[in-house]
């Protein structure tokens, strides 16, 4: 890892800047030395298009070039203002980190208070409290939107949070753990234990729970190994096991698709998903606001 951490790469970088910029300043202006008398036009630079559509071998226009050079100049300060040679850190210390944390320190100070208001009302109550969901929203679609959709619908892989089937509970606890603390979900894949035609079976069975169109005859076969492999976290009935996050297989709802091919691929390759936790981006009003606003969307 030592080459990534020597002082060689911070010289390289400072130079090759430099360099390339006081590069393009001497290359215009060798190109702008050339001088043109009065009606002196036969040079060309020996290009021809449509046979006899010539370009002449002028020097630049000088607002051209000096235009050039205000660029060149602008770069050379912008340089010596702000961090862009290496580790240099620029005449004014700025720095995209510094910049975050003064808006952010800006924001809490504006915001700050409301939040504490709000974070002292109980989950219940923030969920029918306007003000508290028009912030509860926000927060919603700055963080939770691009998984959960901005109505909090859900998508393929990521549950729908307005439909009161939760696979780690949904009370105002157990809403907040899983926004603060995350969750993660892993379900081991069967495909080498059962082979393909177990896999098969192990699928009707699954379909027959939730009233799905099935094959009765391999669902009776899938029956047994669902109890040896599936029972322990789905329960005997399918109904589940929110302390584990194992959905209910007989309401439905399919976080993954339903039908035989995609309960096969679920069965045969499982499933790891996870959801990032929260507490450290947010802190704990925004936590509990956000909670509300959640526990809202279930409640409508």
């Amino acid at each position: 890892m030592s080459q990534f951490t020597s002082s060689f790469w911070d010289v390289y970088i400072t130079l090759v800047s430099l360099v390339s910029i006081l590069a393009c300043a001497v290359f215009l202006k060798s190109q702008s030395i050339k001088r043109v008398t009065q009606g002196d036009t036969t040079e060309t630079s020996g290009h021809i298009w449509d046979e006899d559509l010539q370009e002449y071998n002028n020097p630049l226009p000088r607002w051209w070039a000096w235009l050039f050079y205000i660029t060149i100049a602008f770069g050379l300060v912008y340089l010596a203002l702000y961090p862009g040679l290496g580790s240099y850190a620029g005449l004014l210390g700025w720095s995209q980190v510094k910049q975050l944390e003064e808006e952010n320190a800006r924001a809490q100070a504006a915001y700050g208070p409301l939040y504490e208001k709000l974070a002292a009302q109980d989950v219940v109550t923030l969920s029918k409290n306007p003000e508290a969901l028009a912030v509860g929203e926000k927060l919603f679609l700055n963080h939770c939107a691009q998984c959960h959709a901005s109505d909090g619908g859900g998508s393929r892989g990521f549950p729908s949070l307005t439909d009161r089937d939760w696979l780690w509970g949904g009370t105002p606890e157990a809403i907040k753990i899983s926004i603060a603390e995350g969750r993660t979900g892993v379900m081991p894949p069967f495909g080498p234990a059962l082979g393909e035609g177990g896999v098969k079976d192990t699928a009707h069975y699954v379909l027959s729970l939730s009233g799905g169109a099935y094959d009765s005859i391999r669902a009776a076969r899938g029956k047994e190994k669902y109890a040896q492999l599936c029972a322990a976290c789905h329960g005997q009935e399918g109904k589940g096991n929110q302390a584990l996050g194992a959905p209910d297989l007989t309401d439905g709802i399919w976080l993954h698709g339903s039908g035989e091919a995609a309960i096969a691929e679920t069965i045969a390759k499982g499933r790891n998903n996870q959801m990032p936790p929260h507490k450290d981006l947010l802190g704990p009003a925004k936590v509990h606001i956000l909670t509300g606003y959640v526990y809202s969307l279930s409640g409508k």
